[in-house]
């Protein structure tokens, strides 16, 4: 075991970075060596909480695609990349002394045994909606917050625009605060639409034509909750149909011995119209 430098910076062991068998200790230890001032990487070293986040949000789309393609090969690795972004935060926090990888786990096993009484405890009902609003009141409270707390404020602001635009809406429908049937969120789409064009057509600033397209987007996804659609989701088909329709395009080209920038617009809308419309007759079949 390799001595112990300070109260933060955990000692790693050699042989368990080689042992095979130990899972989730060796990757911990592989972490901390990573870590390690004395001969650990130099750029693993300069990395912080902020530096790594963007990774562990790329990490977690990463996991998704893999599902959405069925490759679980794939999927097995992108989740080994998702759980090195948990150990690396959980490594950086036990070198401040705040948490290790333990506590990590042990909240969130807690947390789990806490909001399923009726799986663990023999509860006959669970009010699961009470229990995260007194957690959230807990919380509050260690910080020593005071005055009412805001039914949005633990919503987190590093979410995905879209998701979080969701959570924001389905946050004030709990209160009343919401459209009574889609088609009155489907006007309320065509009137932002409206808005954004006015602003565009009236010279409005580049930052007030932004705000009307954020409100446009704000409206759609509050069309996609009353309609029970994931809006990243669909998103996430959308470029994937846009993806391989272009390259349909660029195939077809290419047979002719030609690029894409060598071709004109309406020679590329004919062969979109193409494939569009052999696709939609694979669909009936």
């Amino acid at each position: 075991m390799v001595e112990e430098r300070t109260t933060q910076q955990r000692a790693w062991d050699p042989k368990l970075i080689q042992d095979e068998s130990k899972g989730l200790d060796r990757l911990i230890a592989i972490m901390r060596r990573l870590r390690d001032p004395d001969g650990g990487c130099p750029w693993d070293l300069q990395q912080s909480f902020d530096s790594i986040a963007p990774y562990t949000i790329e990490e977690a789309y990463e996991v998704a695609d893999a599902i959405e393609r069925g490759d679980m090969a794939d999927l097995r690795d992108e989740l080994g990349d998702l759980l090195l972004q948990v150990v690396y935060h959980a490594q950086i926090a036990d070198e401040g002394g705040k948490f290790d990888f333990h506590d990590v786990a042990v909240a969130v096993s807690d947390k789990m045994v806490r909001r399923h009484p009726h799986v663990f405890d023999g509860a006959d009902s669970f009010d699961w909606e009470g229990a995260k609003a007194a957690e959230r009141e807990a919380k509050r409270a260690a910080k020593g917050e005071a005055g009412p707390p805001s039914l949005l404020e633990d919503v987190p602001a590093g979410l995905p625009a879209l998701l979080r635009a969701v959570k924001l809406q389905k946050r004030a429908a709990r209160v009343g605060f919401d459209w009574d049937n889609p088609e009155q969120v489907l006007d309320k789409v065509a009137e932002e639409t409206s808005e954004l064009v006015e602003a565009r057509d009236q010279g409005e600033s580049p930052q007030r034509v932004a705000e009307e397209f954020g409100d446009l987007l704000f409206a759609m996804a509050n069309v996609a909750r009353h309609l029970n659609i994931d809006p990243e989701t669909a998103l996430r088909a959308a470029n994937a149909k846009f993806s391989r329709r272009f390259r349909y395009i660029e195939q077809r080209l290419a047979a002719e011995g030609r690029t894409a920038s060598e071709a004109d617009l309406a020679e590329m809308e004919a062969l979109w119209a193409a494939v569009k419309a052999e696709e939609k007759q694979q669909e009936k079949q």
